[in-house]
């Protein structure tokens, strides 16, 4: 091996090296989510120029998982989006919404998909934009398990992200985590949204905010945690869930307790 070659080597280590440890954590730009429990869990907001993991906890938690990678990109900031994906995402799941990731509140203008054969061509296509520092984040949409995403591949896509400062979210749906440089890893399911009402009719509602049930289970730099976030639609960010969206009945006075009318039904029976 040249001499060359050895350096080459020695500061590509060195690189990861840095990535890796925890003494960089000061110097990494964060943005807030809005949701005050997860801010502090990762000092301050979400690290810019790094790589996050979004896993669905299943298939069917695709829909949410997609939705706070779609969130997150917004949360990064108003500069184009490149989302990355696999034909076979495509296939099981269905075309991103246009129109449903404009009533997330998110502009459509500003997002540009491209498809992928498979997993390796989609990997490639999301290292090169992680270079290009006119992005604000790039979506790598990977549905299923592969070989070729391993510890290797995801410390490529980090160190692309730390030189240009592009922000990439690993979007994993019907795969298990695996170990990877990422900076936070997060399991998302869907979580309980309640109609909202504005009149007593039964047609006199509309659909309730996105609620999300949210696991950060890898979080380089702080601790670990688990919310329930609503994303305001309108705001552009992520709350807490309100526990009580909508008013509970009062049981009546003038009624015997359920449990009691049910036990003298078994004893007369």
């Amino acid at each position: 091996m040249t001499s060359a070659r050895l350096t080459a080597l020695a500061d590509l280590r060195g690189d990861i090296e840095r990535i890796e440890s925890h003494t960089d954590a000061q110097d990494l730009r964060r943005v807030a989510l809005g949701h005050a429990g997860a801010d502090a869990a990762l000092q301050g907001g979400l690290a810019l120029g790094a790589l996050h993991e979004v896993f669905a906890e299943a298939s069917r938690h695709s829909a949410a998982a997609t939705g706070f990678v779609a969130g997150l990109a917004r949360r990064i900031g108003v500069r184009p989006l490149l989302w990355v994906r696999q034909d076979f995402a495509e296939r099981e799941s269905g075309a991103l919404s246009l129109s449903g990731y404009r009533e997330l509140g998110l502009d459509p203008r500003l997002l540009v998909t491209v498809r992928a054969p498979d997993a390796e061509a989609a990997l490639r296509t999301a290292a090169d934009a992680l270079a290009c520092d006119a992005l604000g984040c790039v979506v790598l949409e990977i549905w299923g398990e592969t070989r070729h995403l391993d510890l290797v591949a995801s410390r490529k896509l980090t160190l692309a992200a730390r030189g240009s400062g592009v922000t990439g979210l690993l979007l994993r749906v019907a795969a298990a985590p695996m170990p990877s440089s990422a900076e936070t890893r997060w399991i998302v399911r869907a979580a309980h949204s309640p109609p909202t009402r504005f009149g007593t009719a039964p047609w006199q509602q509309i659909w309730g905010a996105p609620v999300l049930e949210t696991t950060l289970v890898r979080n380089r730099h702080g601790p670990n945690g688990h919310w329930i976030m609503e994303w305001k639609c309108d705001e552009c960010l992520f709350r807490d869930a309100p526990a009580h969206p909508q008013p509970v009945a009062a049981a009546a006075a003038d009624r015997s307790h359920p449990a009691a009318a049910i036990a003298w039904q078994r004893r007369a029976g």
